[in-house]
């Protein structure tokens, strides 16, 4: 299982010191959730924070855009380095050109759907993207219980990107942890997004190896 630790739950006072934990840690990559307060109840951090991020983190930036017209922001997010770009299917009315957009960018494109978004509505759109975010909690704020009806997302999931063709990977993201994260390996999840979980523990390092070896 490959882990992207969520920066949301990192202690902002000491960004400095997260991300050399991030830097040495066996992380795949570093997911960063953009929040603009109207898309969800939440505003988290911008442009200049990604940055930052991207001066001084050595793991790939797993990008997620919970906002409004994501469309407009390729660019900047393309200079903040991110190696993943990932919208909201909901947020999207030109799906497929937002996802061209983001690849004629030269990120790899991600499609994210809300826990109440059935996975069928992505059929059209799965050989085009690179990954597949589902969300287990309504997305927004951080240290949310884990949807458990995520499971079963998955296992449809995982069958239609067979029967498409897909190359697309499986990530989810919202109550993570050791427990819910074995049901989601079963279930054939790829990559799991972990915040509380892995900054919030007295052990970090073990947090995310317990995450990797599933």
């Amino acid at each position: 299982m490959k882990v992207s630790p969520s920066l949301l739950s990192a202690d902002f006072a000491h960004l400095a010191e997260e991300l050399e934990f991030i830097n040495a840690s066996d992380a795949d990559m570093l997911h960063l959730d953009v929040m603009d307060g109207v898309f969800v109840p939440n505003i988290s951090f911008g442009f200049p924070v990604m940055k930052y991020v991207n001066k001084h983190c050595q793991k790939p930036l797993d990008v997620h855009l919970m906002i409004v017209e994501p469309q407009k922001f390729v660019a900047e997010v393309k200079d903040c380095g991110a190696e993943i770009m990932t919208v909201h299917y909901e947020a999207c009315v030109h799906l497929n050109r937002v996802i061209q957009q983001i690849h004629d960018a030269g990120m790899k494109a991600g499609v994210s759907i809300n826990p109440a978004t059935p996975v069928c509505l992505l059929k059209d759109i799965l050989q085009d993207v690179d990954l597949v975010l589902l969300m287990s909690v309504n997305p927004g704020f951080g240290g949310q219980k884990f949807i458990s009806g995520t499971i079963e997302k998955v296992k449809e999931l995982r069958q239609l990107i067979a029967v498409t063709g897909s190359k697309a990977i499986i990530e989810v993201d919202g109550g993570v942890n050791a427990e819910t994260g074995a049901k989601l390996a079963e279930a054939g999840v790829d990559m799991v997004v972990a915040g509380n979980y892995v900054f919030k523990s007295e052990d970090r390092t073990a947090a995310i190896a317990s995450l990797k070896k599933l």
